[in-house]
């Protein structure tokens, strides 16, 4: 059954005009037509279409069902975003059909991107939560400095991956089954020495990914998908 992201559901269950757009112009659905759609939060309601308008379909909801996300932890990664943006789009279109809770875009001392617009990788969220049947939408926070993600109070196991060679265990070691997890992803010319250090002394473990140097965006996955395996 086709799924449609509709936020304010219980408010307005019309579907949004790009959303109407392809049900009617694109899929040719008509009334009497029944769909998915779900508000991000949980939720999918099953609903029938009433009005089959291009610009503004309207629905009637028949059933209202809570998807269980079957897991107990949550996974936050934060990310310096590459300069290519496709690559950190690619990012979190993956660990969107993966399962991820928050994204946070950081900028650091070797950022070579240091301003984010988040429109586009919201619509590449949505459209990668709908792909994959899901109906939790990963929140996606604004660009913030490095300094200021680390000092905010944040919830459950901290970490901070990089490639110094100075001691450290691996994520998988690390991490303990059940916890909710944050975990540190630096740019391409990886975070600073002073940033790691700052990140230590604020309660961020070190962590290595693996014995081989990894991209950005492929250490941001790796380390997303670690945590659900030891789930």
């Amino acid at each position: 059954m086709h799924v449609f992201y509709t936020p304010d559901i219980l408010i307005d269950s019309r579907l949004s005009e790009e959303e109407s757009k392809h049900a009617v112009k694109v899929l040719r659905l008509k009334e009497g037509d029944e769909i998915l759609q779900t508000d991000g939060n949980g939720f999918f309601y099953k609903t029938v279409i009433v009005n089959a308008h291009p610009k503004h379909c309207e629905t009637k909801i028949i059933e209202t069902r809570k998807q269980d996300s079957g897991k107990d932890f949550r996974i936050h990664i934060a990310v310096a975003p590459t300069k290519n943006i496709e690559r950190i789009e690619w990012f979190a279109e993956k660990t969107t059909e993966i399962g991820i809770d928050e994204i946070t875009p950081l900028r650091c001392r070797f950022s070579e991107r240091r301003e984010l617009k988040n429109e586009r990788i919201e619509k590449i969220l949505v459209s990668a939560m709908k792909q994959s049947q899901k109906a939790y939408l990963p929140v996606l926070h604004s660009m913030i400095d490095f300094d200021d993600f680390i000092r905010q109070d944040l919830p459950g196991q901290k970490f901070i991956a990089h490639c110094y060679e100075s001691p450290k265990d691996e994520l998988k070691k690390l991490y303990e089954k059940g916890s909710d997890a944050i975990i540190l992803i630096g740019p391409e010319g990886d975070f600073s020495s002073d940033e790691v250090e700052s990140a230590v002394k604020n309660g961020f473990r070190a962590v290595s990914l693996g014995n081989s140097r990894l991209r950005t965006e492929t250490a941001a996955l790796v380390a997303c998908h670690t945590i659900h395996v030891m789930n």
